[in-house]
């Protein structure tokens, strides 16, 4: 289980306190604006403390806590304050009431943050046995690294499902889309931000290489009013200052960044929308307009549409989106080819997602491509990663960089100017542990990677399934002598065989004795 999810026993027994009360479909509403309650509060009472025991006198000093990205809370909205308050009749008032102070102090918050558990369909006395099973905290560090909001969203609608159609974005995928394209500084963009776990990693990816978050500016768009409220949530507590736009829009009938042209774009679209706003004279469509029936082509368009002269995106997709046949996807999947402007490919293991199991691949497009514009990298990952739980996989540290090592290698190889770049880049961001003997020569792997022509991708009429150019991973030779491994595998096969023919008869004889006799 993941170190955000320690507490999922905990989330279903809080739903269960809810049951026969409200609709399951609220229950996420209910509990994820307290979670934002508690981690806030936990956040700040970890500083306090630690104030405190400095002994200055600063633990009630709004600026010790701003400066270190805490949220200041007021003591009306601390969870000690709630907790023993669990048991009045006015909870319900309570909580909104420090919900409205926490907004008082965070312009960004204003209007974001739920108000509404004094009402009187929610019953004030589960809603306190509610508050009593809080006894985790959520403020400390292992905690913060992890896009709690956005997996605990995941969750209820996982359990209790949702008509809103969201979907969190795996921390495996989220790791490997942002190591592939490095974000160390300028915009980043994401037009389907969900809960923002794209923006959360980003962050973490600046400050792990000795940059500073407000290295990166965020702009992102979400169409479900739920999940925009959320970002906004995730985004205050990490102190991350994104333009989410003024509220929740339909980004294919109302962009809000119209005139936005980012250096990084990081996205998860809803997969395979069959109606969505298709504009049919939108500047959008340059490599041709996509089908009215599924947005996948307009989202790889739309997002090609707000790259600046040197961006690069990479996004999450459905397997299909690869190998399409309609007319008007294999058109523009075939321009966009072309035009120089697919980098790479990567097919993914099975079973990231937590609650869907349809396959994804990532693709990477990039508008700087001088050393490679006539090839394109395939990358087979299907094989990696391990099943965490039963129906959960999830890929490891390592597995993640061998990726993206590959897709950098293979980016700078011969590449002059790329490596001068990378080399700047390291400078500029005082990556202390930059060493440029550390990039190594690209080679292909059968069955794992592949630098393929144009041309050959032409000759596979432009389809894109990493499988057909990476080809079969070698099986390394046993050894052993091909007539003595077949003797040996038919007599392990004739052996099978006498035992199912030993469990027919049995299974017969049962059957005939309370008669069934066939």
């Amino acid at each position: 289980m993941s170190v955000s999810l320690e507490f999922e026993n905990k989330l279903w027994e809080m739903a269960d306190k809810l049951r026969g009360n409200i609709q399951p479909s609220d229950y996420k509403s209910v509990i994820l604006g307290l979670i934002f309650l508690k981690y806030i509060s936990d956040s700040f009472e970890d500083k306090y403390n630690e104030l405190l025991a400095e002994g200055d006198g600063f633990e009630e000093d709004r600026d010790a806590y701003l400066e270190d990205n805490i949220f200041f809370v007021p003591p009306s909205a601390r969870w000690e304050f709630i907790k023993k308050s669990a048991k009045q009749s006015t909870i319900g008032q309570i909580i909104d009431e420090a919900m409205i102070a926490i907004e008082r102090e965070n312009k960004n918050l204003k209007g974001v943050l739920p108000k509404n558990y004094a009402r009187p369909e929610l019953d004030k006395t589960k809603l306190g046995e509610l508050i009593d099973l809080f006894s985790f905290n959520l403020g400390n560090k292992a905690a913060k690294a992890q896009d709690i909001l956005g997996r605990v969203y995941e969750y209820f609608l996982g359990k209790f499902g949702s008509s809103e159609g969201e979907f969190y974005t795996p921390p495996s995928i989220v790791k490997l889309l942002v190591g592939m394209i490095e974000p160390y500084k300028g915009r980043v963009y994401d037009p389907c931000c969900g809960s923002g776990g794209m923006f959360v990693q980003s962050q973490k990816f600046v400050e792990e290489h000795r940059g500073r978050k407000d290295d990166i500016h965020i702009f992102g768009q979400e169409f479900t009013a739920t999940t925009w409220r959320l970002c906004k949530m995730n985004l205050a507590i990490r102190g991350i200052d994104g333009n989410l736009g003024e509220r929740d829009a339909d980004t294919f009938g109302n962009d809000l960044h119209k005139n936005l042209r980012a250096d990084f774009v990081l996205a998860n679209p809803p997969f395979n929308v069959s109606d969505y706003t298709l504009i049919q004279d939108d500047a959008r469509w340059k490599y041709g307009i996509p089908p009215a029936n599924n947005a996948n082509y307009a989202w790889i368009e739309h997002i090609i549409s707000k790259l600046s002269p040197n961006g690069v995106a990479g996004f999450v997709l459905a397997n299909g989106s690869m190998s399409t046949s309609t007319k008007a996807e294999a058109e523009i999947r075939k321009n966009i080819i072309e035009a120089g402007l697919v980098d790479c490919i990567i097919t993914m293991p099975p079973n990231l997602f937590y609650n869907v199991t349809i396959p994804v691949c990532l693709w990477f497009i990039s508008k700087k491509r001088e050393n490679r514009k006539d090839k394109i990298l395939f990358i087979d990952a299907r094989k990696m990663g391990y099943m965490e739980t039963r129906k959960h996989r999830e890929m490891t540290d390592e597995e993640i960089k061998q990726i993206y090592d590959t897709y950098h290698n293979w980016r700078d190889t011969g590449a002059t100017s790329e490596k001068l770049m990378v080399a700047e880049k390291a400078k500029l961001y005082k990556i202390d542990n930059y060493k440029d003997e550390e990039m190594g020569e690209y080679q292909d792997i059968q069955g794992f990677c592949k630098s393929a022509s144009i041309e050959e991708v032409r000759s596979h009429e432009y389809i894109l399934t990493p499988g057909r150019y990476v080809g079969i991973e070698e099986v390394e030779d046993d050894g052993e002598p091909f007539d003595e491994k077949m003797a040996k595998l038919t007599g392990e096969l004739a052996e099978m065989f006498a035992k199912s023919h030993t469990l027919e008869e049995e299974i017969k004889r049962r059957l005939g004795a309370i008669g069934y006799d066939f």
